[in-house]
């Protein structure tokens, strides 16, 4: 076990309760998907054919960011694509297995040896997955049909019955109207960091604590400012089908889920949609660091951003911050 890991719970435990937005044990942070949507041409007119659908479809490249800082370890993993079952679990029918086996310990490794990804290949498997979903929609599935991809892991040696599971939802849409386009993951082009209040913000150096020799310093107690800087191209303009034939044309929102090994957040997810007049929500986050009274030396501190759309986009960024008591 790493020297820090009760140092980690005691900084995240202020209260009886962990703080969600503090890693300290094995942890599924985020999955993505790219595409994280497919669009396929019909014929409105005539029920769709699963197979011609098929035909029309890529492999889905899908991943997922994991944390387990108390251990040094490998972790085992295995993934599955499904139907739909309760709590977005696999349901009993039409599972196929992706993948399983272990990756080298996800903190410390290489990226390279650490990288969870699987594939889902549009085959026979995927083909029984969408015509069931089909079958089963009263609305033929004018709004899309889904599917997840399911993830579960756990230490090498542990239990499986003790697996943390996660999962990812893909979509394959109709393409009505005929200028649908299919979503794309979100980006960011910087993260900020403003210490004082007055201080010009600092762009974040991105990498693992592990991987980077670049990090902000910060002391204990400190409080700054983390914003997240959108790409121009961050927030797609979509349209859906509606029931009565019409289309309905919407401006994405985009949210961001902060999570660190130590410290805090004065919020854990920043972002949404718009308010009642027509305004975004803030997006950025104050980051508490811990306090000195907890240190017994510098700390590095890992951050993870998510940045998240509506249509099940997700991109994650990471960066590392040292605490000096």
């Amino acid at each position: 076990m790493r020297t820090f890991a009760v140092g980690l719970a005691l900084l995240a435990g202020c209260s009886t309760f962990e703080d969600e937005d503090v890693v300290i044990d094995l942890r599924v942070l985020a999955m993505s998907a790219t595409p994280p949507e497919q669009v396929v041409s019909i014929d409105p007119s005539m029920p769709p054919n699963p197979s011609a659908l098929l035909a029309q479809l890529v492999p889905t490249d899908v991943c997922a960011l994991i944390a387990d800082p108390a251990f040094d370890r490998r972790v085992r993993y295995r993934y599955r694509v499904c139907m739909f079952g309760d709590g977005k679990r696999c349901d009993d029918d039409f599972i196929t297995v992706l993948g399983s086996g272990l990756i080298e310990d996800p903190d410390t490794a290489p990226r390279a040896q650490t990288q969870l990804c699987t594939s889902v290949a549009p085959n026979g498997n995927l083909l029984a997955i969408l015509s069931e979903t089909i079958m089963g929609d009263p609305l033929a599935s004018l709004a899309g049909a889904e599917y997840i991809v399911e993830l579960a892991v756990g230490g090498e040696g542990d239990d499986p019955a003790t697996d943390t599971f996660a999962s990812k939802t893909l979509r394959v849409a109709p393409k009505i109207p005929m200028s649908r386009e299919a979503n794309i993951n979100p980006t960011l082009d910087r993260v900020e960091a403003t210490i004082e209040k007055d201080d010009t913000p600092v762009p974040l150096a991105l990498g693992r604590c592990s991987e980077t020799s670049q990090r902000l310093e910060i002391k204990a107690n400190a409080r700054i400012r983390l914003t997240p800087i959108e790409a121009v191209t961050a927030r797609e303009v979509y349209v859906v089908p509606t029931l009565d034939g019409r289309t309905m044309m919407f401006v994405e929102s985009l949210t961001y889920q902060w999570l660190a090994t130590a410290g805090g957040f004065s919020s854990g997810s920043t972002g949404g949609v718009r308010d009642t007049f027509g305004n975004y929500p803030e997006l950025f986050t104050e980051y508490r660091a811990p306090n000195s009274s907890d240190l017994a030396g510098p700390i590095d501190v890992q951050l993870w951003i998510i940045q998240r759309d509506e249509r099940y986009g997700a991109t994650w960024y990471e960066t590392c911050l040292r605490v000096i008591p």
